[in-house]
């Protein structure tokens, strides 16, 4: 028996790779093993090359694995794009179709299996992936009935007829298999999971859940990947709670629109990708000077420009603490699990109420779009905080405007929303007083910039650095942010078993920046790995800006489109010894 799989399976775009492994994941989730599933794919509608690679274990996961037990191909292109990853004892599972053939340099068993000829023979050569998910069950021993409700949810409502025959196609292909698994190859029996019910969802669904729980019933957005699925989750749920989502005729009237609800307020968001964030951008800016709460999501992907949209990166991060021109208070996090990006989101309105500022939610492509196993979700924890929005009656001032803006010790003003009595003010983009007049006087002008700078000194945020950091005197100290805390976290179990201390810390709130949380753990450490996708090390420049130290910090840079895997940040740490 193992207790751990690698399964991929792969061919053209368009031929229901994604629905393939979503139905083996759902099926293996409802067993209760822990999974995380990363999808390769293209930026077309139809073709191009696409793969689903799913790791399954009795223990938790957070990231894709080096290798790969079982390869389903449909086409010969996902076994010469894939094969390498398979060890010897692997299995390669290839529809006949095509007449696959076998690399000479790997040890992989090949098996060529009639999808689509099966497929046919029950009705439609549409079932081929039913056949392949009923072969791969042969070759894990599984009872196929484990899929017949996810089947079910899924097809039901074409009616019996066709979950029936979709049945009928993964135990045709698992009969088929075990035709060919009577030579004497082993099966891949996998030890039994604990049973429990967990939630398996990407990290874009956690968003939207996390903005709903966290009180948000608007949300104004251009469909972008990879941030679309947050949209689309909200377009669903929302109506149903009394708000609304509209698609905008692009990101800047996102945007501003997301910056009128919030004036309004209603707890507003918005979401897209890099592009759409460079159009974001002067309308940041105004939420920033008119201290109007905002909550952006970026979704990190592969630029400049179009760049690679379907791919992993992470080279937004120096763009979301600097893009805007001039200088406004602005709040920067990166979760890094599912359920970070559940809870953080909801914390995210109140620190942009609190501060009345800008808050970005900083994603990457693997983060937002990979799909984990999520322990279930303590709703207990999520809280509702308005900061200084006045909710009782304003006393009358003489028809002076309301100061909106007063200067004050913590550099929060009170706020109103529109139609509170003795509330009016002047709402403006150009530098103003305390009751939002314009204003050029330089004297004003040093009071309002140091005001707002004052909200953001102290900022409240729950664990700002998640730290594993049990040696004083560590040989290496890991540092990552986003979706690269999975691969940092087993290739530190590597290099412990080689006898290194390692610590890591995965940066929560990369800006305002951590610096004291974070130096004293550069400290400690004789060399610091600073883990990214990117091609200039953002994050690695942004610590050197902040804790000094840089003799020290090295960087581990992936820029290809692809994710980390574990043998690469193990591999690279080696190396410095």
């Amino acid at each position: 028996m193992i207790n751990q799989l690698s399964w991929k399976v792969g061919g053209q775009q368009g031929e229901g790779i994604e629905s393939t492994g979503e139905i083996f994941a759902i099926a293996l989730n409802r067993l209760g093993y822990y999974l995380y599933g990363y999808r390769h794919f293209s930026s077309r509608i139809k073709g191009g090359h696409t793969n689903n690679k799913i790791r399954v274990s009795t223990t938790e996961v957070r990231s894709i694995s080096d290798d790969l037990d079982i390869l389903v191909a449909f086409d010969q292109e996902t076994i010469d794009l894939n094969y390498k990853e398979l060890h010897s004892n692997g299995v390669i599972l290839a529809d006949a179709k095509f007449s696959p053939k076998k690399p000479e340099d790997t040890e992989a068993s090949l098996y060529a299996v009639p999808f689509t000829e099966i497929a046919t023979e029950l009705g439609t050569s549409l079932m081929k992936n039913m056949v392949a998910i009923g072969a791969t069950s042969a070759v894990l021993d599984l009872d196929i009935n484990v899929f017949e409700v996810v089947v079910r949810e899924i097809f039901g409502k074409k009616g019996d007829q066709v979950v029936a025959k979709n049945m009928d196609a993964i135990k045709a292909g698992f009969d088929k298999m075990k035709e060919n698994l009577s030579t004497g190859i082993k099966t891949m029996e996998l030890e039994k999971a604990d049973g429990k019910k967990r939630m398996f969802m990407i990290g874009n669904d956690a968003i939207a859940l996390g903005a709903i729980a966290g009180g948000c019933r608007f949300m104004a957005a251009y469909p972008i990947t990879p941030a679309s699925e947050i949209m689309e989750y909200l377009i669903k749920k929302l109506p149903a709670l009394g708000g609304a989502v509209i698609q905008t005729e692009d990101e800047i009237a996102a945007c501003t629109m997301a910056i009128g609800a919030n004036y309004g307020g209603v707890r507003s968001i918005t979401a897209s990708a890099g592009p759409g964030l460079s159009l974001k951008m002067e309308a940041i800016g105004l939420s920033g000077i008119t201290e109007t709460p905002l909550v952006i999501v970026d979704t990190q992907r592969g630029g400049p420009s179009t760049g690679l949209p379907t791919k992993q990166e992470q080279s937004d991060l120096m763009a979301m603490i600097y893009g805007t021109h001039g200088e406004i208070p602005k709040i920067v996090m990166a979760p890094s699990t599912v359920e970070e990006a559940f809870y953080d989101t909801a914390e995210a309105f109140n620190l942009a109420e609190e501060y009345q500022c800008p808050v970005i939610i900083l994603t990457d492509l693997q983060l937002s779009l990979g799909k984990q196993t999520v322990e279930p979700l303590n709703y207990d924890k999520v809280e509702i905080r308005r900061g200084k929005l006045v909710a009782e009656e304003i006393p009358a001032n003489d028809n002076a405007y309301f100061k909106r803006y007063e200067v004050t010790e913590d550099g929060v003003s009170p706020r109103v929303i529109p139609g509170m009595k003795n509330g009016i003010h002047h709402v403006t983009g150009v530098e103003h007083d305390e009751q939002g007049k314009p204003s050029e006087s330089a004297a004003n002008r040093i009071a309002q910039m140091d005001k707002r700078f004052r909200k953001v000194e102290n900022i409240r945020f729950n664990t700002p650095v998640y730290k594993n950091a049990k040696h004083e005197d560590a040989d290496v100290l890991f540092v990552g942010f986003n979706s690269t805390r999975g691969v940092i976290e087993e290739a530190m179990i590597r290099l412990e078993n080689d006898g290194l201390k390692v610590n890591h810390a995965h940066i929560r709130l990369v800006h305002p920046f951590p610096t004291d949380e974070v130096l004293q753990l550069v400290r400690s450490a004789k060399k610091v790995v600073v883990v990214e996708n990117n091609a200039t090390g953002q994050l690695a420049n942004i610590m050197k800006m902040n804790v000094g130290h840089a003799e020290k910090i090295t960087k581990h840079l992936k820029y290809d489109g692809n994710p980390f895997l574990p043998h690469e940040v193990y591999t690279k740490c080696k190396e410095l010894f």
